[in-house]
């Protein structure tokens, strides 16, 4: 069973026990805040978008109630009936010299009047044709506001059509519906045509007929003004046919979406409608308003848009942060005053004991307070400068017990190298004669001489690499040209530091534990790059790998620790952890040689340094 882990600071308790007060409230604010903002926000779009959708529809009705009114005047105006009783089985106007030329004037009066009313009648401009035909003639009066009178269909065939049979009625535009113009196809526009009898003027029964058609920018000029996000749609409903509104015109629209719920209480009108749909193809729930358009059983809808509603979402979280970071900062306010009255002096003793057991013995005066914790801390000032004194000592013994230990260890490589150098001119004298002891002599010269130099520990990775090629030249006499070495490095890392004596070692092992060992042509191979570390250290590694028998893991711990038996092999093996321990000396734990090996393929030997050069540049 679990136990809760409790802070046993005074200065952790005081910070728990506020955080989590803090934190509570912050996040039940939060919580109510999202609630009321999440309903506010989508009934303030649902009424947002339904006010303007209503000034669409108000305006749009009164438009249609002008046109109306303009319509029944003309069908219980006594002039154009007057005009229909005259012009009765008219097949042509009469001439100017003929009898019954007086039906002119009738004409024309006629006409003038109903001119006259129609540039009177406000929202005119959305009538695009008024013709008043008789019966029985082939004569009619047409107003249009367009310079071609008909090009597709003829007055005569109009009657004829089967729309013009269905919408033939009292003149109201519940039975109408959107079609392209019939008098001029293919011009891309729609009207909404409307066609009524005409009585007489003295007598009740039909004189003629009356069709006017209603341009489509009665209800595209103000959709077009209507501000819509990317993702909105608005849909205009008219006899049971719906539009879409789109590119600022009405294309034929099927809906893709069923109604899931009705929201009755977030609308302002009675008649306006607000559903939830969901979409046929599968998607998120939407939100969509109708509004009705008078009484003519026309609407108005629009998809709400779900970009904006996240964007004010988005907005109404960065609120609720603001509110939540600012109940946080009063809680940091809080926490601060508690701290700093007890936690942070508890805390500053706390931590200057740890420093102090650390080995930081300066005195700290920022804890010598004038109250009972400033007691405290003057008496660990005392007892810092006390431990400094005596500690210091230990310092310096110390110091000079690991230079001892450093200089030992450095002089191991000399007799090592030189053992070993003697023994293969002894080989080569016994097996090859004089030949070739001149130059051996000469390179072990030019090694013992670089042993003989100062008391600098590194040098160049150049100079260190000529000590390598002299070593390995006098071992390749003895191993009768089987075994070669390549040194594959960048020029501009031959001036980086490396400790003297650190590659011949490794070189050495290679032959002997290695290619010897394994009686094949050997290959030693050295190269050298530079990296940065994950803090941003620039580092110098050089890799010394060969083919020969390869180590197995016990092995490299041993190599490394330089912990085998003393034996015949000694020296060799203590050249390895001398190089190792002598970098770890100088430069730090996180630097030395690692081994990767796999037995019977190949060694690689990686030494790590700081990049430093001999020009003083540091990477």
């Amino acid at each position: 069973m679990l136990r809760p882990v409790l802070p046993k600071t005074i200065r952790g308790k005081i910070i728990l026990y506020t955080t989590a007060v803090t934190c509570s409230i912050a996040i039940f604010t939060v919580a109510v805040c999202s609630f009321v903002f999440q309903s506010l926000l989508k009934r303030n779009q649902i009424q947002s978008a339904e006010y303007s959708l209503r000034i669409i529809c108000d305006n749009t009705a009164g438009d249609l109630e002008n046109i109306l009114s303009f319509y029944r005047w003309c069908s219980f105006n006594t002039d154009i009936a007057a005009y229909l009783d005259a012009f009765q089985d008219q097949t042509r106007m009469p001439g100017i010299s003929e009898k019954n030329s007086g039906l002119r004037s009738v004409a024309l009066h006629t006409y003038e009047r109903l001119k006259e009313e129609y540039y009177n009648t406000h929202s005119s401009e959305y009538i695009s044709r008024i013709l008043l035909s008789p019966l029985n003639s082939c004569s009619y009066m047409q107003i249009c506001d367009t310079t071609s009178t008909v090009t597709g269909i003829s007055v005569q065939e109009l009657t004829k059509e089967t729309w013009f049979q269905e919408i033939f009625g009292d003149g109201n535009l519940d039975r109408s519906a959107l079609m392209e113009d019939p008098f001029l196809p293919g011009n891309g526009s729609l009207i909404l045509p409307a066609a009524a009898p005409v009585s007489g003027r003295y007598r009740s029964s039909q004189a003629g007929w009356i069709y006017m058609s209603i341009s489509d920018r009665l209800i595209l000029d103000y959709l077009k003004s209507f501000p819509m996000e990317k993702d909105s749609a608005l849909y205009l409903t008219i006899a049971g046919q719906t539009w879409l509104y789109e590119d600022d015109s009405l294309h034929p629209f099927t809906p893709s979406f069923e109604v899931t719920d009705t929201l009755k209480d977030h609308a302002f009108h009675s008649k306006t409608t607000v559903s939830t749909v969901r979409p046929l193809q599968g998607g998120r729930e939407r939100t969509l308003i109708s509004c009705p358009i008078g009484d003519y059983g026309w609407s108005v809808s629009l998809l709400l848009s779900q970009s904006f509603m996240e964007a004010q979402s988005a907005l109404y979280i960065l609120i609720l942060l603001g509110i939540a970071v600012f109940i946080l900062l009063v809680g940091l306010f809080l926490l601060f005053l508690l701290n700093r009255s007890i936690g942070c002096p508890v805390h500053l003793l706390k931590e200057r004991i740890q420093a102090v057991a650390g080995g930081d013995f300066s005195p700290d005066p920022s804890i010598q307070w004038e109250n009972e914790f400033g007691d405290i801390g003057r008496g660990i000032n005392r007892m810092s400068a006390d431990l400094s004194a005596l500690i210091g000592k230990r310092i310096q013994d110390e110091k000079e017990r690991r230079d001892l230990e450093y200089r030992i260890l450095q002089s191991q490589i000399n007799p090592h190298f030189l053992y070993n150098t003697l023994n293969s001119i002894k080989w080569m004298a016994s097996i090859q004669g004089a030949s070739g002891i001149s130059e051996m002599t000469t390179a072990l010269a030019r090694l013992l001489k670089s042993i003989s130099k100062g008391a600098h520990t590194r040098i160049t990775l150049r100079e260190e690499l000529a000590l390598v090629k002299d070593y390995f030249l006098i071992q390749q006499y003895r191993y009768g040209g089987s075994i070669t070495l390549s040194c594959v490095t960048d020029e501009s890392l031959y001036q980086c530091l490396i400790h003297r004596f650190t590659l011949q070692p490794l070189v050495e092992n290679a032959l002997f534990h290695g290619i010897e060992p394994k009686g094949c042509v050997g290959k030693i191979e050295i190269t050298a790059r530079s990296e940065t570390d994950p803090s941003g250290r620039g580092l110098l590694l050089v890799q010394v790998r060969d083919n020969g028998v390869g180590m197995d893991k016990d092995t490299i711990k041993k190599v490394l620790a330089g912990n085998e038996k003393p034996s015949a092999d000694f020296f060799r093996q203590v050249g390895i952890s001398n190089v190792n321990q002598r970098i770890r000396y100088d430069c730090g734990p996180e630097y030395g040689i690692s081994i990767k090996s796999v037995p019977g393929e190949y060694t690689c030997m990686t030494i790590t340094l700081p990049y430093e050069t001999a020009q003083g540049e540091i990477l």
